[in-house]
């Protein structure tokens, strides 16, 4: 059973960054990864995704703002977020290997506020 753990999440402010990080007990380098999040009472939905090789996708919401990269030799994704605003405000997920089967993390509150 492979582990996701995410860090970085917190409060910042209209405007600001944050970056966010997911160790995973294992070997990544096989697999794409994804950070997805969630708002309450809204569905889960995936943020920014990248490829065993490196090619990245992103939700519109996202694109410009968020940067998503990996480190296969320190098992770690990243996810760096700037010109944050109030609906990006929501628990964000890592997941290895798709939203079908694959591996979650227990996810990081991100709180965009003044």
């Amino acid at each position: 059973q492979v582990q996701l753990v995410e860090s970085g999440g917190g409060l910042v402010q209209p405007g600001g960054s944050l970056s966010l990080s997911c160790a995973a007990s294992g070997s990544i380098f096989r697999y794409a990864m994804g950070w997805y999040r969630q708002a309450p009472g809204k569905q889960r939905e995936l943020v920014a995704r990248i490829t065993r090789d490196g090619t990245t996708n992103y939700a519109d919401a996202a694109k410009g703002r968020f940067t998503v990269s990996r480190d296969n030799a320190k098992n770690t994704v990243y996810l760096q977020m700037n010109s944050l605003k109030p609906e990006d405000t929501a628990v964000y997920y890592c997941n290895l290997g798709g939203d079908a089967m694959g591996y979650w993390g227990k996810g990081t509150l991100v709180t965009v506020s003044s």
